[in-house]
């Protein structure tokens, strides 16, 4: 796995001095950023396809119960990759996704929706709190999770940014409800671009490349992208999800860019681009700690 500037690492995670291991003996790992590690207020990760109990093409820490994947072996996933960062998923609040830049507030009435409650919600690609305890989560195959903390005012985000949503600037719409629900600075927060598809593996048409430069047009677009001899474009989402931060008022050095692709580590990381609909899903996970 590629990683840049240790903004990103792959650990094996403990719980009391034990490990969390599946049943194949294994340890449950997830990905994390020091930056948010480091804040001290927190609980995050990205999940991976190991350490889970699907089989199949789901194999195995598949963390989807819309892909036709069996229900209980999805909740044993949730439950052990939260028992790996030390968070319930009775606690945790799924988002229901479909390329919006809709971001709800989440409440303490929310708890454990998507787990061990339905979803009274849909079109929401985006999720902020600031109640101690609960864990957001978004979910992936190679569209952009973006994380939001703000060490200031106790408070975080989780948004699912893909073509649409980048061109959408759900970064920059999850940073002003940050700041218009709970008082929150942009210079305060700390932000990350998570694992996702890289420019060389994100192919995408003429007309996406149109939305992204009346998107960015007052900003260095040209340097989103280039084009191939065929006609066609390669994007790249996380400098524009970057790029966005910083419009936002995001600080550079608060910000982390991984360049962790989920279709060049296909192997260990769920991909649509490199399996299609026959693939579970990868999860983005944020909570404050229990004060």
């Amino acid at each position: 796995m590629h990683l840049r500037g240790e903004q990103m690492r792959l650990e094996l995670k403990y719980k009391n001095e034990n490990h969390i291991f599946d049943e194949a003996g294994e340890a449950v790992p997830y990905l994390e950023y020091p930056m948010f590690r480091e804040t001290g207020i927190v609980r995050h990760g990205f999940s991976t396809r190991l350490g889970g109990v699907s089989q199949g093409y789901y194999a195995s820490l598949n963390l989807s119960f819309d892909r036709g994947d069996d229900e209980d072996a999805v909740r044993e996933n949730f439950r052990r990759i939260g028992e790996a960062m030390g968070v319930r998923s009775e606690d945790m609040v799924l988002s229901r996704q479909t390329h919006t830049t809709n971001v709800r507030i989440v409440t303490e009435e929310d708890r454990g929706k998507g787990i061990v409650r339905d979803r009274d919600y849909t079109d929401v690609d985006g999720l902020i709190t600031n109640v101690p305890g609960i864990c957001l989560v978004t979910s992936y195959a190679d569209c952009v999770p973006l994380y939001f903390v703000d060490p200031v005012k106790k408070a975080v985000g989780l948004s699912h940014s893909g073509w649409r949503g980048t061109v959408g600037k759900i970064g920059k719409k999850t940073v002003r409800m940050m700041q218009e629900t709970y008082g929150c600075d942009p210079s305060d927060i700390l932000a990350a671009v998570g694992p996702s598809v890289c420019v060389d593996c994100y192919e995408v048409s003429e007309d996406v490349i149109e939305r992204v430069r009346e998107a960015f047009e007052e900003s260095p677009w040209e340097q989103l992208f280039y084009r191939k001899d065929n006609g066609k474009y390669q994007l790249d989402l996380w400098k524009a999800n970057e790029l966005i931060f910083q419009e936002a008022g995001i600080l550079p050095e608060h910000i982390a860019v991984t360049n962790v692709c989920t279709h060049c580590n296909s192997k260990i990381l769920y991909s649509h681009r490199a399996a299609g609909d026959e693939r579970g899903n990868l999860c983005a996970f944020l909570a404050l700690k229990d004060e």
